[in-house]
């Protein structure tokens, strides 16, 4: 009970402390005089504790004056010269601005909170025996076999051992599509398992998992805090001081210099004390960059703090790593062309049989390619690895080979199909020949596809008026192919992460605010050199950590998602700032000219910070 109501505390205080004022009014209009003051008293109390307690307490911890001891002042000023209805008001718009505050922080907070659910407490440890028992996620260990049944959530990072299913990777992905898992796929905690009973085999420990690592980086982008925001902080002291020093020059100047009465003298310096307190201004920045926090949470983007929010808003060019990037990361067949005299089915079958037989990569792409296609591998061939050059068999009393032009007959290569080769070379796609003993059977090209949402969000960026750079290391020929597709201003082949760090640099000597993404180990000194560093969510763990911003659904759209959303919030920011500093130096001139009261002033005042921190709440809107 106490869990659902401790959120909620601060808003029950304030609401009860504007029901006491609103009894003790009532008395008052009644010339019941003492009760009246009493219920005045109580309302103070319940409403001013929590902002009362904060504020002497950081006094004392920080030996610097706040916001909240001016509040404290304020009203207990205004209840000394007998305007019991003014402090009481006081007190009631503060604590109503303190729990809206509170507020904000804890709906930014929803999705980590959300985050901690999905995790797993226990799984079914599978031993070395068949049986499987249930056991606490922490007691688990890399390596153990875990049996996930159709329904439950996977409960730890791993890869599956055994069996086929669809999962359910919405949480990590964003991608409401079910993604199909065979042996050895990723499987990541907290995700759903929908179809099959799995066996998988863990890889990393509980304390390093996806989820975790994505409530440790929501947990540290909440308590960093942005330039503007610790300039405001910095700020805050001083003003309070300079305050209140104007406050205690208020409580006599006036009365020799103009001829003010002791009374008036005193209550304009209680008004003073209230309209000059920067609580509008302080609260310009703070709930806006966690409600934009939360933002990027919900989307699939997290920051790292509010300082990377402010960087990325003003960036004027972005450096993109290709693999991984701009592209999947993992080759796939584009093309598969056969001798025309050749049985399409026999060939495939025997290609993919020979592959299935290589752990590299290339291998791998075509034999899911055949199996893609309808056709099964063929059995049981005896295969030969040849280091640096590619495989061989034999197969219908004739020797194959499979690779490169230099295996299987450069001359005999560049010539198959009228000189296809140089053709798909220049569209930077990897080409692997097939040959028997008749010349060349096949050939297969293979390229690193660029992500279907790689073309329109470069236009995107372009459009905003941001360089957009490709930095790769692979050969020129492949780097200008995959340039033009993608629609860089310009591309540099051939990098190593040194050299990536030499042009990062360039780059911020001319624009001064840049952005580099990358998904890999050779681009983290990139990302550290960079303005603002981007990490794609299925990169290595050290671009993960040394990023200052991650797209955890892969989605290079949330770049631009995440300018917008960035630009956004300075807006809002400086609306803030704009609107309390121009009330507050409104309500000082009213106040110097006896143009306001003191219950104008508490509702001025007071009324600011609460617009500002509803102005920030916008930041809660995805539509950006």
């Amino acid at each position: 009970m106490w869990s659902k109501v401790q959120p909620h505390v601060e808003l029950i205080a304030a609401v009860l402390s504007g029901i006491l004022i609103i009894i003790a009014y009532i008395l008052e209009l009644q010339d019941i005089a003492l009760p009246s003051v009493v219920i005045y008293l109580l309302a103070f109390v319940i409403g001013g504790y929590a902002k009362a307690k904060y504020g002497i307490k950081k006094t004392i911890e920080d030996k610097e004056l706040n916001v909240e001891f001016l509040m404290i002042l304020a009203a207990v000023g205004a209840s000394i010269i007998g305007y019991w209805t003014e402090g009481a008001i006081l007190i009631f718009i503060f604590a109503l601005s303190g729990a809206l505050e509170t507020y904000t922080m804890n709906k930014s907070r929803k999705e980590l909170s959300a985050l901690m659910e999905m995790q797993p407490d226990e799984a079914w440890l599978l031993k070395e025996s068949g049986e499987t028992v249930r056991v606490p996620v922490g007691e688990l260990n890399t390596g153990d076999l875990v049996a996930v049944r159709p329904g439950e959530r996977i409960p730890v990072d791993g890869e599956v051992h055994s069996g086929q299913t669809a999962v359910d990777e919405s949480a990590i992905s964003g991608e409401a599509i079910p993604v199909s898992k065979y042996q050895h796929d990723n499987l990541f905690a907290g995700t759903v398992n929908l179809s099959g009973s799995i066996t998988m085999v863990m890889t990393k420990p509980s304390s390093e998992t996806m989820f975790q690592k994505i409530i440790e980086l929501v947990q540290s982008a909440e308590s960093e805090k942005s330039p503007s925001q610790q300039f405001i902080e910095r700020f805050e002291g001083r003003y309070v001081k300079v305050v209140l020093v104007v406050f205690a020059l208020m409580l006599f100047l006036p009365h020799f210099l103009v001829g003010w009465s002791w009374n008036e003298t005193f209550y304009r310096a209680m008004v003073l004390l209230v309209v000059a307190s920067p609580c509008a201004l302080v609260a310009s920045i703070m709930p806006a960059t966690l409600a934009a926090i939360s933002n990027g949470a919900k989307s699939g983007v997290i920051f790292k703090g509010g300082a990377h929010l402010e960087n990325l808003s003003v960036v004027k060019a972005i450096a993109f790593d290709k693999t991984g990037t701009l592209t999947r990361g993992k080759p796939e067949v584009t093309d598969f062309i056969i001798r025309g005299d050749a049985d399409r089915e026999q060939v495939m079958a025997l290609v993919a049989g020979v592959e299935s037989q290589s752990n590299h990569p290339l291998a791998k792409a075509i034999t899911d390619f055949v199996i893609q296609q309808g056709f099964d591998p063929l059995r049981n061939l005896q295969v030969v690895d040849v280091p640096g050059n590619g495989l061989k068999t034999h197969f219908n009393g004739g020797e194959i080979l499979v690779g490169k032009p230099g295996f299987v007959g450069e001359q005999e290569a560049y010539a198959f199909e009228g000189g296809i080769l140089e053709h798909l070379a220049n569209q930077g796609k990897t080409v692997t020949f097939v040959r028997d003993g008749h010349g060349i059977l096949a050939a297969m090209a293979l390229k690193d596809t660029v992500r279907d949402i790689t073309k329109s969000t470069i236009a995107e960026l372009q459009d905003r008026g941001i360089y957009c750079l490709m930095l790769t290391g692979d050969n020129r020929k492949t780097a200008k192919a995959i340039a033009e597709e993608t629609g860089v201003d310009e591309y540099i082949a051939e990098c190593l992460p040194g050299d990536k760090v030499q042009h990062l640099k360039k780059l911020l000597a001319k624009y001064k605010y840049v952005a580099m993404t990358g998904d890999g180990i050779n681009d983290a000194p990139a990302l550290a050199t960079a303005t603002t560093g981007i990490a794609m969510g299925e990169g290595t763990d050290i671009a993960l950590e040394t990023a200052d911003v991650i797209l955890m659904k892969n989605d290079l759209s949330r770049i631009s998602y995440s300018i917008r959303l960035a630009k956004k919030m300075q807006r809002i920011v400086k609306q803030n700032i704009f609107f309390s500093v121009a009330v507050i130096l409104v309500l000082i001139l009213s106040n110097f000219f006896q143009a306001i009261s003191l219950p104008l002033g508490v509702v001025g005042h007071e009324g600011s910070t609460i617009l500002v921190i509803l102005n920030g709440l916008r930041m809660l809107n995805r539509n950006v």
